[in-house]
């Protein structure tokens, strides 16, 4: 018997975290009870300045204690990092997304320093759409960032900018279609399985994601996608009714 894998339609949790932790420019920091806003994340997204272990076995050896003793373990400082994932385009509600990175720093974390934080992994957990999802560093470890992640931004204002008429043209590749009650319509994400619009109604609003056809595995290769996504809008708007 064969089997058949169904097409990957949307990122998977390990995917959306690691993206937010790739392109993040801002977090917070939790730690000692005091909590730090840190704003230098351009360029290297949370990854440049956390990195993240595995946790160590309990019955590993660690660091002795300051005073020398080998029977002492280096105390380890409990931190949570807490980042959002916002939409680059004028949405009613922007968030997108929370994450919430929580583990342990060999010493109290510093916002001064230059030097990225170590930091012993203990759980990460992704609020997304009303659902919240525990995704293992394994996981992660597996997984990697969307390749569109570091563009989406540049893209979707761009889109909306400068091709703000194919938005209602996409429209009709809604099912159902958002009808006269529809406010406005906006694209919300861009991922590499496809583009999500937001339909903004006047007491409420829905996501609708559109496919691509083939998911995207180079930025260069996204002009073809999202031509493809107008070229069935078209098509879904002069049916051929010839007899076959």
């Amino acid at each position: 018997m064969r089997l058949f894998r169904s097409r990957a339609t949307q990122p998977t949790p390990a995917e959306r975290v690691q993206s937010i932790l790739a392109v993040a420019h801002s977090m917070t920091v939790v730690c000692g009870g005091r909590r730090y806003e840190v704003h230098r994340l351009h360029g290297s997204g949370a990854h440049g300045h956390v990195h993240l272990h595995a946790p160590v076995d309990p019955g590993t050896p660690r660091e002795h204690g300051e005073h020398g003793d080998p029977g002492e373990a280096a105390p380890r400082v409990p931190v949570r990092l807490e980042l959002t994932d916002v939409a680059p385009t004028p949405v009613r509600q922007r968030l997108r997304a929370r994450l919430t990175l929580t583990g342990t720093l060999p010493a109290p974390y510093d916002p001064e320093s230059a030097e990225s934080a170590c930091m012993e992994f203990g759980g990460a957990e992704l609020e997304e759409a009303g659902t919240r999802t525990s995704v293992p560093l394994d996981r992660l470890r597996e997984t990697a960032a969307d390749p569109l992640a570091g563009c989406e931004a540049s893209m979707l204002t761009h889109l909306l900018d400068g091709h703000a008429e194919y938005v209602p043209l996409l429209l009709r590749l809604v099912r159902p279609h958002p009808g006269k009650g529809l406010v406005r319509a906006l694209p919300v994400a861009l991922d590499r399985y496809g583009l999500t619009l937001r339909l903004e109604f006047a007491g409420a609003h829905r996501d609708v994601r559109l496919a691509f056809a083939t998911a995207v595995s180079d930025p260069a290769d996204l002009g073809t996608r999202i031509q493809g996504l107008v070229a069935a809008a078209r098509r879904a708007s002069h049916p051929n009714h010839l007899p076959a």
